[in-house]
């Protein structure tokens, strides 16, 4: 699983970015900060619709009615809440779309790359002699982030020509 997303053109932004501070520009910074995230969000958005709409499906059978959730808390919404994006202009400059583990709950923090590989293997409610497998369409993260990609690095070069124009 691609742990996160990084839209990074180093040199470029550090070059504007030194260029930026002793231009004394901070609107222009700032413009440019909301710009790249503008063109990150699109892409947070989808990653969350595909976890929220992905379907999991269990294997084998089942000879008695199950019992209600040891947890209160729906797994794809709680993934789905805690991908976050991350713009910087100073420093080490980009943007960064990722799954925030520090708001998932503590057992579930291996989960999104569990589910992106199509395979999820869990103890039945929560007894550890006994395991059942659930299954995924693999690479909901990858495949996301593929059909973005493109469209990212396009418009956070537009808005890195269109900063260099207004600092000539």
């Amino acid at each position: 699983m691609v742990a996160d997303v990084r839209i990074t053109n180093t040199g470029s932004l550090l070059e504007l970015q030194r260029r930026l501070r002793a231009a004394g520009h901070e609107n222009l910074r700032a413009s440019m900060q909301r710009r790249i995230r503008r063109a990150a969000e699109p892409l947070k958005d989808d990653l969350q619709d595909a976890i929220r709409s992905l379907a999991i499906t269990s294997q084998g059978r089942r000879t008695r009615p199950g019992g209600p959730s040891p947890t209160t808390r729906p797994l794809r919404a709680t993934i789905a809440e805690a991908i976050r994006i991350s713009v910087r202009v100073a420093g080490n400059p980009g943007a960064r779309v990722w799954v925030d583990k520090g708001r998932l709950p503590p057992d579930l923090r291996k989960m999104p790359a569990a589910i992106n590989t199509g395979r999820i293997r869990h103890p039945v409610f929560g007894n550890r002699r006994r395991w059942a497998q659930q299954n995924a369409a693999p690479l909901w993260w990858d495949n996301t982030v593929r059909a973005h990609r493109g469209r990212m690095e396009r418009e956070v070069a537009r808005v890195l020509d269109d900063v260099r124009r207004r600092l000539e």
